[in-house]
């Protein structure tokens, strides 16, 4: 869409040496999610991606699960301007549009999430829930059941997994230019990337890979490994949780909710991941330990 980056003037001091210089930063606007042509939700995001963003979103909210839930996604008119949106990603043919409104339209059958000033949406650190309710939420609404077993099908090194930051780093294109976002991405157990976004928020780089999955037909990621920059929140957890991803890892530190969360579903759980060192916060069955060193 071109607006993923934006140049303004900056005054740089280096060593007492005054400059002034443009400077590359990264793009922040609103993006509002309806449903049915109703509001649902505010989030601050980096253009780009936005149908996948709102899918995952509703990935999130328990509200979808696999395409054919999904009937279309929909530019709409910006609040204060006339005409109609292209029904695609490009912004091509919308007149005059802020693209930063998105309708999503469910299949027929569908239930229609419940829109109101009143509602709680427990994905949001500011909703207001405790953290019981906040876990009951996620486990009444999940569709998927992680697999806690011993002998679970995804099994990861921890060699493979002290590489991911690299990896995930090393995708980072448009931080190369503005050191200002963060990440997600999406690995086998491998070590494969197998997609990455990135936004202003990790919580809309997660809803990004996880809505072009359900666009693509491939939830739930019950294979996948999910590298994160920056910390490891509840509601990051909980995306992982509610796309059906086994493995979470992060190359800071979990809050107590996110482990009560991860303890409670099964959810593989790592923070502090950084070089060979990490903490396993829970899921250990996941992580082939035998393959570590000892410690000395």
């Amino acid at each position: 869409m071109g607006r993923v980056t934006e140049r303004r003037r900056v005054i740089r001091i280096r060593d007492g040496a005054v400059s002034t210089r443009p400077d590359t930063l990264v793009a922040e606007e609103p993006l509002e999610i309806r449903v049915g042509g109703k509001p649902l939700a505010i989030t601050m995001r980096t253009p780009g991606d936005d149908f996948a963003l709102a899918a995952g979103f509703l990935v999130s909210e328990g509200v979808l699960a696999s395409a054919d839930e999904l009937a279309n996604i929909v530019y709409c008119a910006g609040a204060t301007e006339a005409g109609t949106a292209a029904p695609d990603e490009a912004g091509s043919g919308g007149g005059s549009n802020s693209y930063n409104v998105v309708d999503v339209r469910l299949a027929d059958g569908v239930p229609v999430p419940d829109i109101s000033l009143e509602r709680h949406v427990y994905t949001t650190s500011s909703c207001g829930l405790c953290g019981k309710a906040s876990l009951d939420a996620v486990r009444t609404t999940a569709r998927w059941a992680l697999d806690t077993s011993p002998d679970s099908p995804v099994r990861i090194d921890p060699e493979t997994l002290s590489a991911l930051p690299d990896r995930l780093r090393a995708a980072q294109r448009v931080f190369e230019r503005t050191g200002g976002l963060h990440a997600a991405a999406l690995f086998t157990a491998d070590g494969e990337l197998l997609d990455i976004r990135e936004d202003v928020g990790r919580h809309n780089a997660v809803d990004k890979i996880v809505g072009r999955a359900l666009q693509q037909g491939r939830l739930p990621l019950s294979s996948g490994v999910l590298m994160v920059s920056g910390r490891a929140s509840f509601e990051l957890a909980q995306k992982a949780v509610m796309a059906g991803i086994p493995v979470l890892a992060a190359v800071s530190a979990p809050s107590s909710l996110a482990v009560d969360l991860a303890v409670e579903t099964g959810l593989t759980l790592v923070g502090f991941l950084r070089g060979t060192s990490m903490n396993v916060y829970a899921g250990e069955h996941r992580i082939a330990l035998d393959a570590a060193a000892p410690a000395s």
